[in-house]
């Protein structure tokens, strides 16, 4: 049985492009978010975050320009959650994606077997 997932994507992205096909081989009716343009607010991302029980520096994209122009690398230690919250959904460029969510979990990243093995009934 096939989910209705939420994906934060960048339509430009290979691996968004990847994890997008994957999910519709899958069966799954997809609603796609445009990260840029549409990032997720502070209080989706504080949601997304604490569904995917990952630690919130893991949502960085730290090998995206974005990451590196603001000198991320130096400061992340020094940040507040709040802090990195504010600054992830201020520029959706700062988000690993794709970020994919069934209102109940939420992965973040591309691997192909995890994808699969996260939103499998």
């Amino acid at each position: 049985m096939s989910k209705k997932l939420t994906v934060y994507q960048y339509p430009s992205c290979d691996t968004c492009r990847k994890a997008i096909k994957t999910l519709q081989g899958e069966g799954h009716e997809l609603d796609l978010i445009h990260i840029k343009e549409s990032p997720p607010s502070v209080e989706e991302l504080r949601k997304l975050v604490a569904d995917s029980g990952l630690a919130i520096g893991k949502w960085f994209n730290t090998a995206g320009d974005v990451y590196r122009s603001l000198g991320l690398k130096d400061r992340m230690a020094k940040l507040s959650d709040d802090e990195k919250l504010e600054l992830l959904a201020g520029n959706g460029m700062l988000i690993k994606r794709p970020v994919v969510s069934d209102g109940r979990k939420a992965t973040v990243g591309y691997r192909e077997e995890e994808l699969k093995r996260a939103y499998a009934e």
